[in-house]
C-alpha cells in the first residue's frame, strides 16, 4: 500500500508589477500595471518535518523569477504567462502542477474595463521524464 504524500499548494497572490506588455506602441512606451497570481503544487513532506527553508520551495526565488519575466516585454499576455510557467519548471523541478494568471489593469479597449487576464495551467507528468 502506497503512503499518502502530503501535497500542498503554495500561492503567491496579487504580485504587482509595472511593465510594458502589449501590441500597441503606446503600451510599450507608457506601460501598465499588471497583477500576477501563482499557485504551485509540491510535496511538502520534508519541509513540514524539518522546518528548514532549504527543504522547501523557496517562494522568494519564485517571486524573483516572476519579476524577471515581467521585465521582458511581450506583445501578448499568453506569451509572458507561458514564459513564467517555463521558468518555474526549469528552476523548481519539485513542482507537480502550477497555475499562473497574469492580469493587465485598465487595458486600452476603448471603454471602461478593470482588467483582462490570461490563466495557464501545467501539470508535470512523471512518465514524460
Amino acid at each position: 500500500m502506497d503512503a499518502q504524500i502530503p501535497n500542498g499548494i503554495i500561492e503567491l497572490e496579487e504580485m504587482e508589477f509595472y511593465a510594458y506588455h502589449g501590441c500597441f506602441r503606446e503600451e510599450n512606451v507608457v506601460g501598465n500595471r499588471f497583477i500576477v497570481n501563482i499557485a504551485l503544487k509540491t510535496d511538502m513532506t520534508l519541509p513540514m518535518k524539518s522546518d528548514k527553508i532549504n527543504d522547501a520551495l523557496n517562494y522568494m526565488k519564485v517571486y524573483k523569477l516572476v519579476r524577471q519575466e515581467m521585465q521582458q516585454t511581450s506583445n501578448l499576455l499568453e506569451n509572458v504567462t507561458a514564459r513564467i510557467i517555463d521558468s518555474l519548471y526549469r528552476n523548481f523541478p519539485q513542482i507537480k502542477w502550477t497555475r499562473v494568471k497574469v492580469s493587465k489593469m485598465n487595458p486600452p479597449m476603448g471603454g471602461q474595463m478593470k482588467k483582462v487576464s490570461v490563466t495557464l495551467e501545467k501539470s508535470f507528468n512523471a512518465e514524460m521524464k
